[in-house]
């Protein structure tokens, strides 16, 4: 007998996709999309279509694990909850009387996106005193940007994009990471409403629009204030809006008056004319749409980036109008759970030592006072997704840093483990889900037992706390007993939901919060800030990002077949994917005497990578696209694209800027 229940994606999307999982009560035995969450509507992609088949591998971890052989060797035996829980206790004991908790560094990404199952990790090292992790290895600087100009003011809900009469796809690969907006984009344009691209790489979404213009990349601020400045000339912006509701006008058109396309030109390698037609397209909008991916912010000029194309999105008065605006950077959209109930930072007795996550390999390298002498890593992959591959492989190799790895398969990260604990899948714990592209919130029960003697990051939590003798009875409690917490306390959005809603979501279902009021500028002026005294830079101008001295830009493109390291234990998505490949337009290729599909070299001051060279003429000149993230495994080679990747950070936001790298390009001999 089987039965279906609801439950939700728990992966790093913007959405959080309702799910409906069949099961037997002991396995999954399939998923579909559920209809009735308002953000994807049914659609899901490819990767969870099949889901079971990652939770039913017979690849997974099932029992705890230890190091047998060298690090990065792969050696290991098998043993109990209890004895890794005693041998962890009793190294982090010691490191905390020898050299205090802060030598001690959590490692957390987007492994799981759940409230509880994410965060609860936090209230363990902040009762532990371990370090404390800044968490901007995707967006920050994109958040950083938005709120410089907006502050706290919600953006575009997707759900709003109907009401839009164009749009600007900017930056964001909609086929890998916003795939529920396509149905409605398609309908869009059968319409008569125009959709257009603007991304250094488009090979996966240019189909999906009407045109694509190709850019430099890290140059789109060029591009953003070119476009003010044709707005400006042609009379098309919304001076009164300018002028009373926002803060800076006159200071910054100085900088609108010389921006002109023909300069644009010059930086973002975008004829004039086009970017003179693509503002005018643009401001003659009555709701115009700016989608705004996260990939044009990681740049060293990530933030000012998106400062710009922010102001850009109220130049002409969108804001004012239903549809009209920009969408992706998740302000406000909805109040409806205190996570710090979960995060705990009360428990935490000193000031913690704060290490930034794109900055782990100096932090693994560090000596003296600073030395790192154990790593915990949790829903994440770091030797796979971190910058400078090398030096974290240098780091994770120390013989004298003790590893605890909590993982469901043996990724590059759990290879230079001591301990490996095993870890569950989302439909083997309770949590809940706010998305940070939607303005809703979900709860997913658990539903079936893990197997072996897997567990939840809660479970091990509270297990690891009773071993170290943490008395607090949070850590005595269930995800179930967590859940309730939350909910008992509720935000605005979920303190006004009906009896029956109510009903609804602790079933396993999605609420929404209204849309937000788009001109309602929380900022401390009350008003839209085009200048923002409290920044190194108050008035926006163009700035360039770090470049280099290679002839070739390289950046990471998302990959619709797998979720940055997560599903490689997919066989299937694996062979659709094809090997590690680095996109080239092909007069670049013709110019380094190489063919569509030769092996080459990447290479700068950091590692060098082997890909297999694929052409696209949907790409911009001069630039170099790692399309997903691979492991050694698959590619049979120590070093993956994150190993041309510097550490340096973003000018705002302390955010990656893995896309700001340059690199030199051969045909391979071997």
């Amino acid at each position: 007998m089987t039965y279906v229940q609801r439950t939700i994606c728990p992966y790093d999307c913007p959405t959080s996709c309702g799910l409906l999982a069949e099961t037997d009560g002991k396995k999954i035995l399939r998923v579909k999309g559920d209809k009735p969450p308002p953000a994807n509507k049914g659609l899901i992609c490819g990767k969870m279509q099949h889901y079971e088949e990652s939770i039913n591998s017979e690849k997974r971890i099932l029992t705890p694990l230890r190091r047998t052989g060298k690090k990065g060797s792969g050696q290991f035996m098998p043993i109990t909850w209890e004895e890794a829980g005693d041998e962890i206790a009793e190294r982090f004991l010691n490191i905390c009387r020898e050299d205090g908790p802060q030598a001690i560094l959590p490692a957390v990404y987007s492994g799981v996106m759940g409230q509880i199952q994410r965060k609860c990790g936090e209230a363990f090292f902040n009762r532990l005193g371990a370090c404390s992790l800044v968490l901007t290895l995707c967006a920050s600087a994109k958040g950083a940007g938005y709120s410089a100009v907006a502050g706290k003011t919600g953006c575009l809900d997707p759900r709003e994009l109907e009401n839009s009469d164009f749009f600007l796809i900017w930056g964001s690969n909609i086929m890998a990471t916003r795939l529920q907006i396509l149905p409605l984009l398609a309908r869009k344009r059968k319409e008569g409403k125009q959709v257009i691209l603007i991304e250094a790489c488009g090979r996966d979404s240019a189909s999906l629009c009407d045109k694509a213009v190709y850019i430099r990349p890290g140059t789109d601020g060029a591009l953003a204030l070119a476009m003010m400045h044709v707005l400006w000339r042609e009379h098309l912006e919304d001076e009164d809006f300018l002028r009373n509701q926002a803060d800076g006008y006159e200071q910054f058109l100085p900088e609108i008056r010389k921006a002109t396309p023909e300069w644009a030109q010059g930086i973002t390698g975008i004829p004039a004319e086009v970017i003179e037609e693509l503002a005018l397209v643009y401001g003659k909008a009555k709701a115009p749409a700016i989608v705004l991916g996260s990939g044009l912010s990681r740049y060293g000029n990530g933030g000012m980036t998106v400062r710009l194309i922010t102001i850009l999105s109220a130049f002409t008065g969108a804001w004012k109008r239903p549809g009209g605006g920009i969408c992706g950077c998740d302000h406000n959209l909805g109040d409806f759970v205190d996570t710090k109930r979960i995060t705990r930072p009360d428990l935490r007795k000193e000031p913690a030592r704060i290490v930034n996550i794109n900055q782990l390999s100096s932090a693994l390298n560090a000596e003296g006072k600073d030395k790192i002498r154990a790593f915990y890593v949790y829903a994440g992959n770091p030797v796979n997704s971190v910058c400078n591959q090398t030096g974290l492989l240098k780091g994770v190799a120390r013989e004298d840093l003790f590893t605890v790895v909590h993982e469901r398969f043996m990724t590059d990260t759990a290879l230079y483990a001591d301990i490996i604990l095993p870890a569950t899948f989302s439909v083997e714990q309770t949590d809940c889900f706010k998305p940070y592209g939607y303005g809703t919130f979900a709860v997913a029960n658990k539903i079936i037992d893990p197997p072996g003697q897997c567990k939840s990051n809660w479970d091990t939590f509270c297990f690891l706390a009773g071993k170290l003798g943490f008395e607090e009875d949070y850590f005595k409690q269930t995800a179930e007993d967590a859940l309730e917490d939350l909910l008992s306390h509720p935000g605005k959005d979920l303190a006004r939901l009906s009896e029956e809603q109510w009903q609804f979501l602790r079933e396993g279902g999605t609420i929404s919060a209204d849309f937000a009021d788009h001109c309602d500028f929380k900022t401390p002026s009350g008003k839209f800030m085009i200048v923002n005294k409290s920044l190194k830079d108050p008035v926006p101008h163009h700035i360039p990002c770090y470049d280099g001295t290679y002839p070739f830009h390289l950046i990471s493109v998302p990959d619709s077949h797998t979720l940055n390291s997560i599903f490689l234990e997919r066989d299937s998505l694996v062979e659709n994917r094809g090997p590690m490949s680095l996109l080239l337009h092909p007069q670049d290729g013709a110019e380094l005497g190489i063919q569509d599909g030769d092996p080459v070299t990447a290479w700068n001051d950091l590692a060098e990578v082997e890909f297999k060279a694929v052409f696209t003429d949907q790409i911009a000149r001069k630039t170099a696209a790692a399309s997903g993230v691979y492991s050694s495994s698959i590619t049979g080679q120590r070093f993956q694209v994150n190993a041309l990747n510097h550490e340096r950070l973003s000018d705002i936001g302390e955010a990656t800027t893995l896309n700001d790298n340059t690199i030199n390009i051969k045909r391979s001999t071997f």
